[in-house]
């Protein structure tokens, strides 16, 4: 089980990519298309364009981690862009734990005292 943080950074890339894509090129995607540094230690989410697999990229230290979850049925909730031309979505850790426990983002929203920057 995993144990989404208060302190850890999460960005979603809205862009579908595909999901064949290794760690190689999950960094290129990072550093070109959202303009993030892995190894600042950030989790990097990707998304395929059914919305049925998750690949997160993080880095601890030592390596590079690719986590992968494949939903059974069904697809993910995942963010809009709020902007034209926005590439990715800055996420609390508890979105990121609804976005990955199949809960509808869409039409629920952060408390004020509850947001984070």
């Amino acid at each position: 089980m995993l144990n989404f943080t208060g302190g850890m950074k999460v960005f979603v890339a809205l862009d579908a990519c595909d999901m064949l894509a290794g760690a190689g090129t999950l960094q290129g995607l990072v550093a070109e298309r959202l303009k993030e540094n892995v190894r600042e230690g950030a989790f990097l989410v990707f998304t395929n364009k059914r919305r049925s697999v998750l690949k997160v990229l993080n880095w601890d230290g030592t390596g590079t981690w690719v986590l992968t979850k494949r939903l059974a049925e069904g697809n993910f909730s995942w963010p809009a862009a709020a902007q034209c031309g926005q590439m990715k979505l800055r996420l609390a850790p508890e979105g990121m734990a609804l976005l990955t426990g199949g809960v509808d983002l869409r039409g629920t929203r952060m408390r004020p005292w509850c947001e984070r920057e």
